[in-house]
């Protein structure tokens, strides 16, 4: 029997009309001048900019009808008819008087079978976002770093120091050292002690946060190899760093910040970076996780019997 025609991946959905002022404060400091003109508009003024051509938003924001159409494209929208569409979606929202937002599309009359499924779709699209976007040849690089370091330092503050953790738990559990210090002075006393043949990576969404930046550039100095995890790979944190991964976030307000979203990505981040080191290092890898796995069973055991 012959197999089924291959059909063509489908395109990610446009964001949701709601997520639009979310989606341009996100992408704005990467933007040209010219586009962040067009994204401000649109996002101030939906209702206005809906009624408008593409011409005729190109002569309001005193930019080309080419800006406008790379800004919708940047934005999530296939081309400028799509985002115009969601603006006047927008615009009609607002005129009548929905229930303001918690996130970018939950409403805080939202029950709360509507919000898991709301959460879950934004979730979905980060991930697909930041799988769309990432650097394979940046990824393969840092992966190979990290399977010959002698030793691995992470540092994040936060939300970010918590994914930072996680990648530590993993390494340590197929025999590799690395170290995810909490405190911003001991990450810098850290970093002094790298050198080449070391590995350092820094995860920070904004890409400017200095208790981040100032470890990052002491193991830069060191010679050991640097690694950004980044949602903005022109931010500061990139002078620093040999290979960047850029993460997406997908939306955020006032209850669910860039610090939720930006961690689902910079996760999917680390477990590519896990697998790829575990596949490097497999008769190595299996071995030390069985027996960290034999170490705990009895707990678990002992938990379960509770």
């Amino acid at each position: 029997m012959a197999p089924p025609p291959l059909t063509a991946a489908a395109a990610p959905a446009p964001p949701a009309p709601g997520a639009l002022a979310a989606k341009v404060r996100t992408l704005a400091p990467s933007m040209t001048r010219s586009m962040q003109r067009v994204a401000e508009a649109v996002a101030g003024d939906p209702a206005g900019c809906a009624a408008l051509t593409v011409t005729g938003l190109a002569e309001r924001t005193g930019t080309s009808e080419a800006t406008v159409v790379r800004t919708s494209r940047l934005l999530g929208y296939p081309g400028y008819r799509d985002l115009r569409l969601a603006l006047a979606a927008l615009a009609a929202q607002q005129a009548a008087g929905r229930a303001p937002a918690v996130t970018a599309d939950i409403a805080v009359d939202d029950p709360m079978a509507d919000v898991v499924t709301k959460l879950a779709q934004e979730e979905q699209q980060c991930l697909a976002d930041t799988a769309a976007g990432l650097d394979v040849g940046q990824l393969e690089a840092a992966v190979a770093a990290l399977t010959s370091a002698r030793r691995t330092d992470v540092y994040g503050i936060g939300a970010s120091h918590l994914v930072g953790q996680d990648l530590v738990q993993k390494l340590l559990r197929i025999g590799l050292i690395a170290h995810a210090p909490g405190d911003p002075h001991l990450a810098v006393t850290n970093a002094v002690q790298l050198r080449a043949g070391d590995v350092a990576i820094a995860i920070t969404h904004s890409g400017g946060t200095t208790d981040v930046i100032e470890p990052l550039r002491v193991a830069f100095e060191r010679g050991a190899t640097t690694v950004a995890i980044t949602g903005r790979p022109d931010s500061a944190i990139a002078q620093y760093a040999d290979y960047i991964l850029t993460t997406s976030t997908a939306r955020e307000s006032e209850l669910r910040p860039a610090a939720m979203s930006s961690r689902t990505s910079q996760l999917l981040v680390v477990d590519c970076l896990f697998i790829g080191v575990a596949q490097r290092t497999f008769e190595s890898a299996a071995p030390a996780l069985s027996a960290s796995y034999e170490a705990l069973a009895h707990r678990h055991g002992a938990r379960a019997a509770r």
